[in-house]
């Protein structure tokens, strides 16, 4: 039923609501695990890469440049050569859609639901390296073989380079003439970025770096190329372009300095010997001569022969710097979104170092299985319509013993930091354990049977302040007074139980 126009205009803005019905089901749903996370995003994302292209179809058929749209609604509407015949055109289409079910008799209509249901459970296909743990860390160990074997990296260990590959502009600009590594670096954090956070607008966050970084390099104000200080001098837009229009003569050229034309020749692959008037000389040559014209005995050997003039090569080094600049802009931004992967990265690399492959191995296989078992527990739901407690498993106490302890009451003290105790039992035992102990000291109390039933910290001090007016001038003796109590249960005075303690009696 696809071979009209029409027909696969209306097929195609199916296909994109029931797209957009898939993505809003999909994202309803809360992935168990990190892995699950991932395949939801990727899905959402082919999604909406499949409803792109299908609406630049549609904007194309819309457009009808053939005029092949216009001329099929002409046909519906019966128009043809010799005029107008509704009726033809009518049965001529009922006779299509006929033939289309007598070749097709077993076509049916599609369960919406059933597609939808196979389509959340696919899992789509993301390339990751064994390093890369399906995306918990950085795989950088071919860029870090460039770094080190470069003229600006140094013999530094994977785990410290992991701290300054994000830090280029620590790197003189002198030494980053060379894109491949950063070329090389870039392209990978893309990758990975993608893979990892499928969802994100890149371009988007790209152009947001080149704004921000057009405006400071514009400022000269770009980390790690600011113009101060010596490397002012070295700035190849500073000692390589002279602009002869300014020198009507070799004379007012040769004050510009020795060193100064050594530079501006070397630039243009000329020969940088000689005193200072032959090198004022042979820059000159270049004002009112294209250096295609120039004689060859003018050039240095070794050179590529005639290039560009100096303002167009000048130009092109500095286009060509800023585009490295830009480059590492791009790379700190998406340092920082990955930062917390990068942080990953360091801990598993240091980790490693003290595991053997055995271990290694072990490990990867523990935390595979873990995913997976909190997958299915997860997916399995406790039924407590009682809403009984937990026990220590994770799973509802059995209703005799909720009812045995009463340990549907809570209790809660004060003294004790607001501390619950479930059940009349527990409550009770709490006043002559550790805690309930430690917390009356803190407060001066004794920890008598005056206080029992007392959780209240207010209420603790009134009665203390009234027992202490009741004795007068007999102050409370902790050691014939304060209580101690063993692990079998008895209860000693501090005197006796500090006895009985020295005799190692208990």
């Amino acid at each position: 039923m696809s071979s009209t126009l029409l027909e696969v205009t209306r097929a195609a803005h199916e296909d994109v609501e029931q797209l957009e019905r898939l993505m809003v089901k999909d994202l309803q749903n809360d992935p168990p695990t990190a892995k699950d996370k991932l395949y939801q995003s990727h899905r959402v994302r082919n999604n909406i890469d499949t409803i792109i292209s299908t609406t630049e179809k549609l904007i194309e058929i819309y457009e009808d440049k053939d005029n092949a749209r216009k001329d099929e609604i002409a046909a519906l509407g019966g128009q043809t050569a010799t005029g107008i015949n509704v009726f033809s055109a009518f049965y001529d289409r009922l006779k299509e859609i006929r033939e289309y079910h007598r070749k097709h008799p077993a076509a049916r209509l599609v369960n919406v639901n059933e597609e939808d249901e196979a389509l959340l459970k696919e899992e789509p296909v993301i390339e990751f390296s064994g390093e890369e743990a399906f995306g918990r860390y950085l795989d950088l160990h071919e860029l870090f073989n460039q770094y080190i074997n470069s003229k600006f990296g140094s013999k530094i260990e994977y785990s410290a380079y992991l701290d300054v590959f994000s830090q280029p502009h620590n790197i003189p600009w002198k030494l980053k003439s060379t894109r491949e590594y950063m070329e090389n670096l870039l392209e990978y954090l893309i990758y990975f970025f993608q893979r990892t956070e499928p969802l994100q607008d890149l371009d988007r966050i790209f152009s947001k770096v080149e704004a921000e970084f057009e405006e400071q390099w514009a400022n000269g104000r770009v980390q790690g190329w600011e113009k101060q200080g010596q490397e002012n001098e070295d700035d190849p837009a500073q000692h390589t372009m002279i602009d002869l229009d300014y020198y009507s003569t070799v004379e007012e050229l040769m004050e510009v300095g020795p060193e100064k034309l050594k530079e501006a020749l070397a630039s243009l692959g000329l020969k940088t010997g000689g005193t200072v008037q032959q090198r004022a000389e042979r820059l000159f040559l270049t004002k009112h001569t294209p250096l295609e014209k120039l004689d060859k005995k003018h050039f240095a050997k070794g050179s590529h022969g005639p290039r560009q003039n100096g303002s167009t090569a000048v130009s092109q080094d500095i286009n060509s710097l800023k585009h490295i600049a830009l480059m590492e802009a791009k790379m700190k931004k998406l340092s920082d979104l990955l930062s917390k992967t990068i942080e990953q990265t360091k801990e598993n690399v240091v980790k490693k170092q003290a595991l053997t492959y055995e271990e290694m191995e072990q490990e990867r296989e523990e935390e595979e299985t873990q995913v997976d078992t909190e997958s299915d527990d997860e997916d399995q739901q406790i039924y407590n319509p009682l809403k009984l407690p937990m026990g220590w498993d994770g799973k509802p106490i059995p209703y005799w013993l909720y009812k045995l302890h009463g340990l549907g009451q809570e209790f809660k003290c004060e003294i004790c930091g607001n501390y619950s105790y479930w059940g009349r039992r527990a409550f009770e035992r709490h006043f002559k354990e550790w805690r309930h102990q430690h917390g009356m000291r803190c407060l001066g109390i004794p920890n008598t049977k005056n206080f029992n039933e007392i959780t209240n910290i207010q209420e603790a001090q009134e009665l203390w302040e009234k027992i202490r007016e009741r004795q007068g001038v007999n102050k409370w003796r902790p050691d014939l007074e304060e209580e101690y109590e063993d692990k079998e249960g008895n209860i000693y005075n501090k005197k006796t139980y500090t006895d009985l303690q020295r005799q190692g009696l208990i």
